[in-house]
């Protein structure tokens, strides 16, 4: 018994360690933006497509991946992922030409896509309904290497005047987790709850209405975070309001509350209904976007509602996760599902953006935003008078 407690806690510190390397595979790509461009000689309507690329590999990676994790050993998945991120960045930052970029940023958001469905799902499987907590320490750590991204990137631009060794020094921090993570024993499926014999496997009208909805959720709420995350340092660039250092510390402030907020929230999940923590955090985005829509030249309003939005964006996805858990039995292939749905919006709503920056400004970027947290507050809304749970949320 007292063995198997140690393997669970060494599988866990080798979800919480891979998402760290998560973060910062995902969040290199904002601060990289203009450096990539000047690299590819290309504009920033025409670099955009590099979010386009990376979220299609993602969702090929997440619909592959849920099945994939079902029918095969977990952590050598998982090893072998990490391994592809890996070498596609340490190539990234030598790269000229335009589309042989976007090709491997396909291959870095299948391997994230992946990698993300995985530590999901291992970690559902590791402690079922207890899972809530771990959830969001798991994503509290994607925030760790989400904050530590921007910084990294941008000290190798001020000290070398490029993202190459930046990049170079990402690769290397997943080595140690590869190597971890292949020498554990994978968790197993139990999909025995609540089903009998006969039933097992299959889905009911509506649980699969409810998937549908909590894929929609997620659509619209990874196409804003990953469009904030994605285009604030380069909007902070061309509004006049940051200089390429600044703009590094306000993208990792807003990674920073992030980080912050959701090991906050790991202690709030035990108390409060994910329901309550998802109304505020909602709220909250709506409020911090207005602030940024309200006074569009103040750097202290930039502060505030980047802050604000990384703070109030931290706990939605790891507890509608946990909301999804005590509703459905999460099998791999369900949590692909999710993430598919999550891969689609960071694929359009960051193209979309880079089409209008330059065309109409940067301060469509926001107009944008506020659109899409509206919509997530509504399917939010529709989620909640979904009926049909195993238990209250």
């Amino acid at each position: 018994m007292a063995n198997e407690h140690r393997i669970k806690q060494r599988a866990t510190a080798g979800y919480f360690a891979a998402f760290i390397t998560l973060g910062l595979t995902t969040a290199s790509l904002g601060p990289s933006l203009p450096s990539l461009a000047e690299n590819t000689s290309t504009l920033i309507g025409q670099i955009s497509y590099l979010f386009t690329a990376r979220s299609g590999g993602y969702l090929i990676g997440s619909w592959l991946g849920g099945r994939t994790y079902d029918r095969r050993a977990g952590h050598q998945v998982l090893a072998i992922m990490l391994l592809a991120i890996a070498i596609t960045l340490a190539s990234i930052p030598m790269l000229t030409n335009l589309w042989v970029l976007i090709f491997v940023l396909m291959i870095v958001g299948f391997a994230e896509g992946a990698v993300d469905v995985g530590g999901n799902t291992l970690l559902v499987w590791l402690y079922r309904r207890d899972v809530s907590p771990y959830m969001n320490a798991l994503h509290a750590f994607f925030g760790v290497g989400s904050l530590l991204s921007p910084l990294i990137l941008g000290l190798a631009l001020r000290l070398s005047g490029g993202i190459t060794y930046g990049y170079w020094l990402l690769a290397l921090t997943v080595i140690p987790v590869i190597i971890w993570i292949a020498r554990l024993p994978s968790p197993r499926a139990d999909h025995t709850v609540e089903r009998d014999t006969e039933t097992k496997g299959t889905l009911t009208r509506s649980e699969i209405s409810l998937i549908l909805i909590i894929c929609l959720f997620f659509f619209l709420y990874a196409g804003g975070e990953v469009s904030f995350g994605g285009w604030i340092y380069t909007y902070s660039l061309k509004i006049g309001l940051a200089d390429e250092t600044t703009a590094a510390y306000l993208n990792s402030g807003f990674w920073g509350a992030f980080t912050l907020a959701r090991l906050l929230s790991i202690p709030l999940a035990r108390r409060l209904r994910p329901r309550i923590i998802m109304s505020i955090d909602l709220v909250g985005c709506l409020l911090s976007v207005g602030v940024l829509l309200l006074w569009p030249h103040s750097l202290l309003a930039l502060w505030i509602g980047s802050i604000g939005i990384g703070a109030s964006m931290a706990s939605i996805f790891p507890t509608t996760l946990s909301m999804a858990e005590r509703r459905l039995d999460i099998t791999g292939q369900i949590t692909g599902w999710f993430f598919v749905g999550a891969s689609l919006g960071a694929m359009l709503l960051p193209w979309l953006i880079g089409q209008f920056f330059e065309r109409r400004g940067p301060q469509t970027t926001m107009l944008i935003l506020l659109i899409d947290m509206l919509a997530v507050s509504l399917v939010f809304l529709a989620l909640i008078a979904k009926g049909d749970s195993k238990q209250a949320v």
